[in-house]
């Protein structure tokens, strides 16, 4: 919790804290992988509000791999951890990778199962809207695929 406060104010000294937390979280309470995904989430963002965009990156696919492997493609959490690994994957210029993400599995499993006005829903069209911007070949077609 500690770390998470810090994170609002103080982000340089909320890693440590973070990462001493998901040390004693993985010794301690091995069991509640959804509590380590969570911590790892967490330092993945620290990670790329410090403006280190690759070491953020990682975290975040290895959060969301491991969303999709025990919650299924179509759980909110894994769908908010693919779509913190896209934002990532933009910050790095990373836009094919991300565009694919996003339009092949991330908004077809948030409109099956959040709908389409959901507030994640929305944000992975914003998503997919801003990666396809920087190619200007692309079209407001490519958004409806």
């Amino acid at each position: 919790f500690l770390g998470e406060a810090l994170r609002e104010s103080r982000i340089e000294e909320a890693l440590p804290v973070l990462e001493a937390s998901l040390v004693l979280r993985r010794r301690y309470w091995p069991q509640h992988e959804d509590l380590i995904l969570t911590t790892q989430a967490s330092i993945g963002s620290c990670l790329f509000d410090l403006g280190r965009l690759d070491e953020a990156l990682v975290l975040k696919r290895e959060v969301y791999a491991r969303r999709v492997a025990t919650l299924g493609v179509s759980d909110e959490r894994t769908i908010l951890s693919g779509s913190n690994a896209a934002a990532s994957m933009i910050g790095l210029r990373l836009d094919d990778e991300a565009k694919s993400l996003v339009r092949d599995q991330l908004l077809p499993a948030a409109r099956r199962s959040l709908r389409v006005d959901h507030h994640l829903t929305l944000r992975l069209n914003e998503r997919l809207a801003t990666a396809l911007g920087s190619d200007p070949k692309h079209t407001r077609n490519d958004l409806r695929s």
